[in-house]
Order: C-alpha cells, then structure tokens, then sequence
C-alpha cells in the first residue's frame, strides 16, 4: 500500500499537501496536562477500546501503537513524517496512537489533548478532508461526550486551539515568490485574511526548499466551513502568484531553467555525500523544473516522499543502525541515487 506521500496530485500545482486536525477532549477527565499516570493510562484504554469500531467503519488498515512502547528513533520519524508533533515525540506519560496504513489517517490519544485527528492527502483536498474529519468525530462524540461550552465551544489545552479545535493547513512550494524583495509584505498581505503562513524547514533563508505552511490564525468566532475556505484561498493565491513568477522567467530563459533543472538532477542522481541543506535546495529546484515541465521522469516520482526520507530519523531507521554526520550525509546520497527514476531524454 501506498503511503499518501509516495502518490502524486497534478490538480493541484506547487501545493503539496494540505491536512486537517481536529483537537478533542473528554468531559469525563482533566485536561492531559492535569492527568496522573493512572488516570491517563486508564483513558488511553478506554478510548482505544471505543474507537475501533471507527477502523472497521473507515474500511482502511490501522494499526495501533501504544507511544510508550516505541523508540526515540520511531517517535522521531513519526515526527518527521507529520504524524507526531514535538511534545508527542517526546511524551513519556500514557498515549496511543491508531494510524492507517497509508497514514493518511491518525489519531493521537493523550497528547496536548485527549483526542487529536488527523486526516492528509497529497495536493489540494481540504474540503474533502474537512468532510472526512466531520464524520469521524460525530462518530467518535457519540461514544464520547466532548468537553464543550455554550459561548466558547469546543475546550481544548491550549487557548488558540478553543471554539472549532480546527487546524486547516496547506504546504506549498514557493521557490521563486520566495527569493523576491518583495515576499516579507506579500505574506503580510495574505494575513489580512486570516491565515498564518510560515517556512517547513525553517524561517527566512534557512527554510531550504521553499516550502511553506499555510493555516488559519483564529479557530474562535469562525465556522469550520470558513477557516477551510480561507486556507485554501491564501493557498491557492499563493500557487497562483508563483507559477505566474515562473512562467514569466520560463518565457525569457527557458533553456537556463532547464539547464539548471538538469544540473539538480544530475548532482542528486550522482553524488555520493549530500548535506540535507544541499540536497534539499536541489530537490527544491527539480520539484520546480519537473512541475514545470522543463524535464520529464521515465516514472512517477513524489519529490515530496524524497524529502521526508533524507530526514535523519528517517533515515536512520532505514540503514537500521545510528549514523555519525558524515555517515549521514553518504547515506542521504545513496537513498536519493536510489529512489530517483532515469530522465525521459528529449
């Protein structure tokens, strides 16, 4: 079975994948930060037992895993596939977490919250995963009374989570928008309308790869159907504004882009140590180039899944051993080289 990131989305161009969240918490117990470990270990079973009839409903695989029992190494490789968040992948109280096979589906047990879902796809799908995200909790709050209020709405750990407990996000890829004087107050722009916009892999020039995350700002005093209709919007607009900057640099020098298209590859297909800074800005631009059509792969290839399998943990778990840096970095290169189809050659 095919994970979500290893399939591919042309709908939908520069967006990568966009995902919905949704945080929920039992009216039955304090809020996670306030649980005993008897308490939260008694939670975490009983909300496991009443949820597996969602499995079956769901029709997908799932498995699932008590964190406790899981290495540092897997908790951090869950963290760099987005499933785990920084306190998940660290937590040493109870918790659990029930994924799908394609992970496109996950729900976390005892994290900041007692219940927090998850739902991604490649591309553009929001209000496809708003819908599926609709119908799990109606069915999970029928087994489960949620802890909610009659002004505030849905009560969550953290104050900016309160009233929907939605996080509608989209990842876009950014490469030229982003290298422009001119980006810093086009991001200020596109948070007049409520969305926050942020780098992946870091913030300013250190975010290699151009990938940026668009989300809501507010989950209070907005509907669920209003925070997925601005994330894609801004999302949207931006994909648009990018791919007007690259059609306009592929007009005047299309064969410069090509060639450093080709260049990309050719360093990623050859090299026998890459740095992730290197190997992700040359990702980057193969992204772009392929987008774009200035070259063509023999095969499918999610450029996407590439970048989240040179991340350390993830690597590390597959030459299944700790790796010093400079191993690391022969490793990277190695798993690229491998994973990166010949080039239709024109």
């Amino acid at each position: 079975m095919l994970k979500w990131y290893e399939e591919t989305d042309k709908e939908s161009p520069n967006i990568v994948y966009s995902r919905i969240r949704l945080v929920r918490n039992w009216d039955e117990y304090p809020f996670s930060g306030k649980l005993s470990r008897e308490q939260a270990g008694e939670m975490v079973n009983r909300l496991e037992r009443g949820m597996r009839d969602f499995c079956l409903e769901d029709g997908r695989d799932f498995d699932y895993m008590p964190l406790e029992n899981l290495s540092d190494l897997d908790r951090r490789a869950l963290r760099e596939r987005r499933i785990l968040n920084e306190t998940l992948a660290g937590k040493k109280e109870p918790a659990g977490l029930i994924l799908s096979r394609d992970e496109r589906v996950s729900v976390v047990l005892n994290g900041d919250d007692h219940i927090r879902m998850q739902f991604i796809a490649p591309g553009m799908h929001l209000k496809e995963l708003w819908r599926e995200a609709d119908r799990a909790d109606d069915f999970i709050n029928e087994r489960f009374d949620y802890a909610y209020d009659d002004k505030y709405g849905f009560l969550t750990a953290f104050p900016t989570n309160v009233g929907t407990g939605l996080r509608a996000s989209a990842v876009v890829h950014l490469p030229s928008l982003s290298s422009g004087r001119k980006f810093a107050s086009l991001l200020g722009e596109m948070s007049r309308f409520g969305a926050s916009i942020r780098g992946l892999y870091g913030e300013g020039d250190e975010n290699y790869g151009s990938l940026y995350v668009v989300s809501n700002q507010k989950t209070l005093g907005v509907t669920e159907e209003e925070i997925v209709e601005i994330v894609e919007k801004v999302a949207r607009q931006l994909s648009s504004q990018e791919q007007q900057v690259r059609d306009r640099a592929r007009a005047a020098d299309s064969l410069g882009l090509r060639d450093e298209a080709y260049k990309s590859y050719g360093v990623l297909r050859y090299a026998r140590r890459l740095s992730w800074k290197d190997a992700m800005v040359f990702l980057s631009r193969l992204m772009a180039g392929a987008s774009d059509g200035l070259l063509e792969f023999a095969e499918p290839c999610p450029i996407f899944s590439v970048m989240l399998g040179i991340q350390r943990a993830n690597l590390q778990k597959i030459t299944e051993r700790p790796l010093s840096r400079e191993e690391l970095d022969v490793a990277r290169a190695s798993y690229i080289r491998a994973e990166l189809p010949e080039l239709k050659l024109a």
